[in-house]
């Protein structure tokens, strides 16, 4: 029973205790209070060397109770417990009263082993942390408020009127209410003088404060504050030891020395622009970081604001400058107005002036629009003209009005100011003092003044010879006085005046010359219409003569193309339309020229050309386009046969014998045919078209007609695309020698090579001459492929030919047209270094006789150079046996139409040809070489008869040059 009662007396004491402990930490209002309660409760925590330690931002801002207590490392060791804690673990000498789980934190440190703490104390102490962290929380709201208070504040005194001191005060006052700022300075530095100026300087303490506005050199405070704080680009803030510590370099103090200083750079885009410092002499105020973070915050602000008065002030300074440039220009515009008013008003009366000159109307009506247009500009009431006479005698007034209301009758040239102005040329203005100085000078003539002008004022009527009249206005009152002015305008006036009285003078003229002329015009027109009456025949019969034939009188090729267009724009129009083109040419009419002359030729061509006419119909055209050439243009022709029949009548009329000098000839025609229908692309493609057919029947026998067919394009196009690819084989050296060996017949021998032109095209292969001489020919390329030949050759056999044998190279024709053939050749042999004794020249029978005399004489030069002839293909063209000695030749080839009926037998006349050429070359001293020889009977025949030389398959088909070489050295 005893037992129990102590059991409850001892709860009761408990709950006492735990009531009273409840009291005492629901009075502590603060963490350091509740931490006191702690110790009370726990008195051994003392001697164990226990320290609380809590923080709202943990791990920074850390504070203990009891103060001071605990290793110096304590809130390093609390930061790295917490660590533990939150990791999972745990520490002997730490317990965690308190984790937010954020950065409101509260520990317990024991030297020794930490007990457990009661959970309500835990309690309380979170509950007074919260209510730490919203007091902290409203007071950093306050703060925030009054800093956006205060950069409004400065916003607002940016955009006032403030004078720059007043907001200078005003930006000191709000600095005040954020912080401590009782000595406090705004100074702006100038990088380019490198100089600041302290625009706001408040100092309770140092007595050598510096004028405002004055710009002071930065070296004057070296190693300063403020100058650290411009050359370091970043924040100062401690005391003066403290501040050593933080500058780059040394420090010396410039006026008092503050307790704690405070000062910030203003930066602009990483540039300092000035500084703003507050400081303290009191030593009881300390600057923090928060207020150094607030300060540069602000500076910010300040400097944006600076910027803006400056620059407020710096643009209402430009807006008074330009309202007084704008000022000066409105009054230099008003006077330009005024000016440009009076100069429009003069220009008016100028142009009317000017205008009065083309009305037809008297004299009197022209001088009183004149005096009209001047007394708009001027005072006119008197005013008047004279005129000098055309001697120069005499002074005539032709028009004047006047107040006096006197005559003015014309007068002799005296000493009067209207003949002073017309002596001296200028114009002149005279009052009453310039009178008397004119009459003393003897200029003028009293007898002719008038008492009564006060100022007179005259100018000259210019005209190409000199002064012609006067214009002159007068006043009789001091009220009207001209000046300067006026006689410049009046003088503006005369000009005008004058030009318009000289044109109508040129119009009076004019009139009278006109009057003149309409006569003389007339006669002149009955002598022209007659010259153009001749004028048109000469023209007409010069159009037809360039549209005809002077000889045939018939259509030339002018006219011929322009019927052609009217024919291709007809069937184009009407597509079932068409026309058809004959292009005929004399057969051998060359031959009638040369041989009966030039006149007998032009008689054929008339006696044509008439036969032609008679074959063909009204509408269509008979053309002489040049020479023996001649077009029937056949209208509305669609069908071929229609053309065809008109090209047999033409063949058919020129057949007939015609009598030409004195002789009867006959004659034909070749004619090629061409038909149109919409398809038709112009003129020159049919003409093309026709003169193909024509060519095709020349080549093909003469005296007949071919139509054009597409085929015969096609072969056009080929040959053109034939010529392209020539040209391209000579830029590209697609071109090369084949050699093929002459021998000699008994025992094969070789004594020479024929040099032999190959083309290497580059998708044919190796071509031969048939494949493309004729276009090479035609085209003209054959010199310039021959030239190249004869340099390949040459440079080839230069090695092939020194065991004595030589090469013979064909020439075309139209090398000895030139008179340097033989001269080029022979340099040619010398550049490539060829022995000329090595070399023949192989000339055909049509070569020798197309210009005898020229071809010998070149061939007689070669041979002194030591080059040697042979005539290739003999026995093939139209000389005979007798021409050929007259040309030096050492080799004549037979050519192989006489070898090849060896084949078959024994062919009697080729057997006799052959041994009368080899009787020729014997006597003419001459080498014979048979070509063309492919069997050994052909072989035999031709030893038997006497041929030492022979050449053709049977010994060996054409091979380059290195094929021969190859066989030399084996």
């Amino acid at each position: 029973m005893a037992g129990r009662r102590v059991g409850n007396i001892r709860r009761n004491d408990d709950s006492q205790q735990h009531a009273d402990l409840t009291a005492r930490l629901l009075r502590a209002s603060t963490p350091a209070e509740a931490a006191a309660v702690l110790f009370d409760e726990m008195p051994w925590l003392e001697k164990r060397g226990a320290s609380v330690h809590w923080s709202t931002h943990w791990p920074e801002q850390i504070r203990s109770y009891p103060e001071r207590r605990g290793p110096g490392n304590v809130e390093a060791l609390a930061v790295e417990f917490l660590h533990d804690v939150r990791a999972g673990l745990g520490s002997e000498s730490m317990r965690l009263l308190h984790d937010d789980g954020d950065s409101t934190i509260a520990v317990l440190h024991c030297a020794l082993d930490c007990p457990e703490v009661d959970e309500s104390i835990r309690t309380r102490l979170g509950e007074l942390l919260r209510l730490q962290r919203m007091q902290e929380s409203v007071v950093r709201l306050e703060g925030a408020e009054k800093l956006q208070r205060s950069l409004y504040a400065i916003a607002d005194m940016a955009g006032s009127d403030l004078e720059m001191p007043d907001m200078l005060r005003g930006l000191h006052r709000i600095v005040a209410d954020l912080m401590y700022a009782e000595n406090f300075y705004i100074a702006l530095y100038d990088r380019e003088c490198d100089s600041i100026r302290f625009l706001y300087f408040m100092d309770v303490v140092d007595a050598t404060l510096p004028v405002e506005g004055d710009s002071i050199p930065l070296s004057r405070i070296e190693h300063g504050l403020t100058w650290h704080l411009i050359r370091d680009r970043r924040p100062l803030m401690g005391s003066t030891a403290e501040m050593r510590r933080q500058v780059s370099g040394p420090l010396r103090l410039h006026g008092a020395d503050s307790s704690d200083w405070l000062g910030v750079p203003m930066m602009r885009e990483g540039e300092v622009q000035g500084v703003v410092v507050v400081q303290s002499y009191t030593g009881q105020r300390h600057y923090t970081t928060a207020e150094m973070s607030l300060l540069a915050f602000v500076a910010e602000h300040i400097l944006t604001a600076l910027e803006r008065k400056r620059g407020r002030a710096e643009l209402e300074q430009r807006v008074v400058e330009r309202t007084q440039q704008l000022e000066t220009a409105n009054q230099e515009l008003r006077r330009e107005v005024s000016e440009r008013e009076r100069g429009e008003r003069l220009q008016a009366a100028l142009y009317r002036i000017a205008a009065l000159a083309s009305f037809d109307e008297s004299s009197a009506s022209f001088y009183r629009h004149v005096h009209a247009i001047v007394g708009e500009l001027l005072d006119a009431r008197n005013f008047y003209i004279a005129l000098r006479s055309p001697d120069g005698t005499s002074v005539m007034f032709p028009y004047a009005a006047d107040q006096s209301a006197r005559e003015w009758p014309a007068r002799s040239s005296g000493r009067g100011l209207t003949e002073y102005v017309l002596r001296t040329g200028r114009p002149q203005l005279v009052d009453h003092a310039r009178a008397k100085a004119l009459l003393a000078e003897g200029e003028i003539d009293s007898s002719l003044m008038d008492d009564a002008t006060r100022v007179w004022l005259g100018a000259p009527l210019l005209g190409m010879e000199g002064s012609i009249g006067v214009v002159a206005l007068q006043s009789y009152d001091d009220a009207t006085i001209y000046n300067e002015r006026d006689a410049e305008l009046l003088t503006f006036v005369s000009y005008q005046i004058a030009s318009s009285l000289q044109r109508r003078h040129a119009a009076e003229l004019l009139r009278q010359a006109n009057a003149e002329l309409e006569v003389r015009v007339e006669e002149r027109t009955l002598e022209l219409r007659e010259q153009i009456r001749v004028r048109e025949q000469i023209e007409a019969q010069l159009q037809h003569q360039v549209m005809h034939d002077a000889l045939t009188r018939l259509p030339n090729r002018v006219y011929l193309r322009d019927r052609i267009e009217r024919a291709i724009a007809r069937v184009r129009r009407d597509v079932g339309d068409g026309f058809g083109l004959l292009y005929i040419d004399v057969d051998r009419f060359k031959v009638v020229n040369d041989s009966l002359g030039h006149r007998a030729g032009d008689e054929m061509l008339l006696e044509v050309s008439r036969r032609l006419a008679s074959c063909v119909r009204e509408p269509d055209t008979v053309a002489r386009l040049a020479g023996d050439e001649f077009v029937l243009l056949l209208e509305h022709v669609v069908q071929p046969e229609d053309s065809c029949k008109v090209a047999q009548r033409v063949l058919e009329a020129l057949e007939q014998p015609m009598q030409v000098a004195g002789r009867e000839l006959r004659i034909s025609a070749s004619i090629g045919i061409a038909l149109a229908g919409s398809d038709c692309e112009s003129a020159d493609r049919i003409l093309h078209d026709a003169d193909a057919a024509l060519y095709r029947a020349k080549s093909t026998g003469r005296n007949r007609f071919v139509l054009f067919d597409e085929a015969m394009h096609r072969t056009a196009m080929g040959v053109l695309d034939m010529e392209q690819a020539l040209r391209s084989a000579l830029t590209r050296d697609e071109f090369l020698p084949y050699f093929q060996p002459i021998v000699r017949l008994d025992d094969e021998r070789i004594v020479g090579y024929e040099a032999l032109l190959r083309w290497r095209h580059p998708q044919r292969g190796i071509l031969g001459p048939p494949d493309f001489l004729k276009v090479a020919e035609d085209s003209g390329l054959i010199e310039e492929i021959d030239w190249r030949q004869f340099r390949l050759a040459l440079e080839a056999a230069r090695e092939l030919v020194q065991d004595g044998s030589f090469i013979t190279l064909n020439v075309s024709p139209r090398l000895f047209a030139h008179n340097d053939f033989d001269q080029r050749l022979i340099a040619m042999t010398r550049e490539v270094d060829f022995d000329p004794r090595r070399l023949r020249l192989e000339v055909t029978e049509g070569t020798l006789l197309g210009d005898p005399q020229t071809v010998a004489a070149t061939l007689h030069r070669l041979r002194d150079a030591h080059i040697e002839s042979a005539l290739d293909d003999f026995g093939t063209g139209y000389s005979s046996l007798g021409h050929v000695h007259h040309f030096p030749l050492k080799m004549i080839k037979i050519d192989r139409s006489f070898i090849t009926p060896f084949a078959a037998g024994v062919a009697p006349r080729s057997s006799a040809v052959i041994e009368a050429i080899l009787a020729l070359g014997h006597a003419l001293g001459a080498e014979i070489v048979a070509e063309g020889i492919e069997t050994q009977y052909q072989r035999e025949v031709l030893q038997a008869m006497g041929c030492v030389y022979g050449q053709g398959f049977l010994f060996s088909r054409p091979a380059p040059a290195g094929h021969w070489l190859a066989a030399l050295r084996k």
